[in-house]
């Protein structure tokens, strides 16, 4: 998931300049904070002592106080997944055609579980399910936040950061149903269904 930048509304800039809409006093201070140039990770690194967390972002974003203004991709990251720290090794073996490209930064136990078994995921990748070098791992981060964006739009902004804080696919696994109800509360059931068929394709590659 990229990095998100917010701007306020003029819902927003009413608020900071009338208290219209009274909104609690830490509430208002990240509200004050919100200018276009800082990212979620500054805003929240800023707001850490008052006890704020990411959700005080989206109850601002649901009240229509700020908007999306731009997402940049953090340092290091690539399109297919999380940013990747240079220099980390692993001591757990993984199948010889996945490289460390591939591989989230993770624990080492952990990494063969995200990597699922190698023969599995050249079958998957055969019949369509994967794209060309793609690990399981990569497939749901990347369907999770291009059907979140496509299908749920700004409303979808709390599971975003659940999919990015997401390391093994029993933390995808666990977004399921969150994920479903969302996107039938936003689109209908005929592209619930599609959508549902298409994510337990990939959730299912490692059983």
């Amino acid at each position: 998931m990229t990095n998100t930048v917010f701007d306020k509304t003029d819902k927003g800039r009413e608020e900071i300049a009338t208290r219209a809409n009274h909104l609690a006093a830490r509430q208002r201070t990240l509200l004050l904070l919100v200018d276009g140039h800082r990212d979620t990770v500054d805003l929240m690194a800023k707001v850490a002592g008052l006890g704020l967390d990411e959700k005080a972002l989206v109850d601002l974003l649901d009240g229509g106080f700020i908007q999306v203004h731009e997402e940049v991709a953090p340092a290091g990251a690539d399109e297919n997944g999380p940013p990747a720290s240079a220099g980390a090794e692993s001591e757990t073996a993984v199948p010889a055609d996945i490289t460390a490209a591939d591989q989230p930064e993770i624990a080492p136990a952990a990494r063969a579980a995200l990597i699922g078994d190698a023969a599995a995921l050249r079958s998957a990748a055969a019949k369509g399910i994967l794209r060309d070098g793609e690990t399981q791992y990569q497939a749901l981060y990347n369907f999770y936040n291009e059907t979140i964006r496509s299908a749920i739009g700004l409303r979808g902004y709390a599971l975003q950061l659940k999919v990015e804080r997401a390391t093994t696919i029993a933390d995808f696994r666990a977004l399921r149903q969150a994920y479903l109800e969302s996107v039938l509360k936003a689109k209908g059931p005929e592209l619930e269904h599609s959508l549902r068929n298409r994510l337990d394709q990939l959730l299912s590659l490692g059983d």
